[in-house]
């Protein structure tokens, strides 16, 4: 059995035994246990991805393989905040890459990076489904449309 790193909580530990033990046995438990370890992580350390393969009896190859396959895992820490810029055709044509350029200045951070505040991880897409907003972004869950660089301070400026 793996070693437990002492930093996880308690917390984390007990939820990421019980999302094991709710799927371990079932076809098809590997991807419902990665999404339930990155919702109480934030993100997939290798140590988790180690302690899942471990626990349900999975090669640590073919955990990681799943793992790096699908865009929605993320293998470094992420800020409480997602915020996706839109680059597809309706935003970018509309002005998409001079917001995503204000949001970097703003937040002081590449696309795809995380601020040092731990505040936002701010990822580049390519649709976001809200074309006729564009230019847009999402923030979670919540999409905001035809922006200029200007809103882009106000907008962030509402997530702590």
């Amino acid at each position: 059995m793996m070693q437990q790193r002492t930093d996880w909580t308690s917390k984390q530990r007990k939820a990421l035994e019980e999302a094991i033990s709710t799927y371990k046995g079932q076809p098809g438990a590997l991807i419902p246990v990665l999404q339930k370890a990155q919702e109480i992580f934030g993100y997939l350390p290798r140590e988790v991805m180690g302690r899942i393969a471990s626990d349900l009896g999975i090669p640590p190859a073919r955990v990681f393989g799943v793992a790096t396959f699908y865009a929605q895992f993320s293998f470094t820490p992420r800020g409480r905040h997602t915020v996706l810029s839109c680059q597809g055709t309706a935003c970018h044509v509309r002005g998409g890459g001079k917001i995503l350029e204000e949001m970097m200045r703003h937040l002081q951070v590449e696309e795809g990076g995380t601020t040092a505040d731990g505040r936002f991880t701010l990822e580049k897409v390519y649709c976001i489904g809200c074309c006729s907003l564009a230019p847009a972004l999402i923030i979670d869950e919540t999409a905001y449309g035809k922006l200029t660089p200007e809103k882009v301070k106000e907008i962030l400026d509402q997530y702590e």
